[in-house]
């Protein structure tokens, strides 16, 4: 079979012809910004072993596992994040997060990223800020591991930490920022996610549960004058601005993803006097 017969053939089967793509040119060893390659080479004939690789994969991405944990990498704010099932996918919608928080972040100020899984928010804001004091909790050590390898991959410099949200966490910071769970657990769209910890993505019968945990913690953790940024889910605003409301935050708002939803939220912890 040429390259066009298999594609053709992956689309028969119902694979997203994008999916396709990068998975038939991780078998072929390429890099997966080469799709161009793909339509100058489609009369090419593969090696058996690598449609055997491609067939492998069309099969597990058919059943549902991220293409990212297929590829082992994802890219996230212009890095490229190595990935698997130990942490979530990073979205794309979460770099309204990080483009928030690049905003209130000081020179030389100090930000920390609460449940940092791969290592997406915090290695992004080391990045873009090298002068910042980064650091980055999570509670699991299998997340911490991956995290800590792309930084050390990528040679950025974050302080991780294993600890449960702000327990035992010292500061104060700058800014606290955070992609927590906040899918209610009996929501229906966790059963497509099945392949991504579920620690990670379910947070209690209204998806609140780490959320009102974080906004209650977050002031002892804050320099006067500081930000709280969170992530949540698409009809969550409302709610989270009123849990930043009650805690005393001030200039409480929304950001929009891409899609125009309102994605992430946020307050100052305000100044004494």
């Amino acid at each position: 079979m040429t390259l066009a017969q298999i594609l053709a053939a992956a689309a028969a089967r119902g694979l997203d012809r994008l999916d396709a793509q990068l998975l038939l040119l991780h078998a072929l060893g390429r890099d997966a910004n080469d799709r161009a390659w793909l339509l100058a080479h489609d009369q090419d004939v593969p090696t058996p072993e690598a449609l055997q690789r491609f067939d492998a994969h069309a099969a597990r991405r058919l059943a549902g596992e991220p293409v990212a944990y297929l590829l082992g990498e994802k890219e996230f704010f212009g890095l490229p994040l190595q990935v698997d099932a130990r942490v979530l996918v990073p979205r794309a919608d979460t770099e309204t997060l990080v483009e928030w928080a690049l905003e209130h972040l000081p020179g030389g100020g100090s930000v920390i990223d609460l449940g940092t899984g791969s290592g997406a928010i915090a290695l992004a804001l080391a990045h873009a800020r090298p002068d910042a004091l980064v650091a980055a909790v999570d509670r699991s050590a299998d997340a911490l591991a991956v995290a800590s390898a792309n930084a050390q991959r990528l040679g950025l410099r974050v302080q991780f930490v294993q600890a449960d949200w702000l327990q035992g966490v010292d500061g104060p910071y700058d800014l606290v920022v955070s992609n927590p769970p906040y899918i209610a657990d009996a929501d229906p769209h966790l059963a497509a996610l099945v392949h991504e910890p579920i620690s990670a993505l379910a947070a209690g019968a209204d998806g609140l549960d780490d959320l009102r945990t974080i906004v209650a913690d977050a002031p002892a953790h804050l320099a006067p004058g500081g930000w709280l940024l969170l992530e949540h889910g698409y009809d969550q605003a409302e709610a989270v601005c009123a849990l930043l409301r009650a805690q005393g935050f001030v200039q409480v708002g929304s950001r929009t993803d891409l899609a125009g939803i309102a994605r992430c939220s946020g307050g100052q912890w305000p100044i004494a006097g």
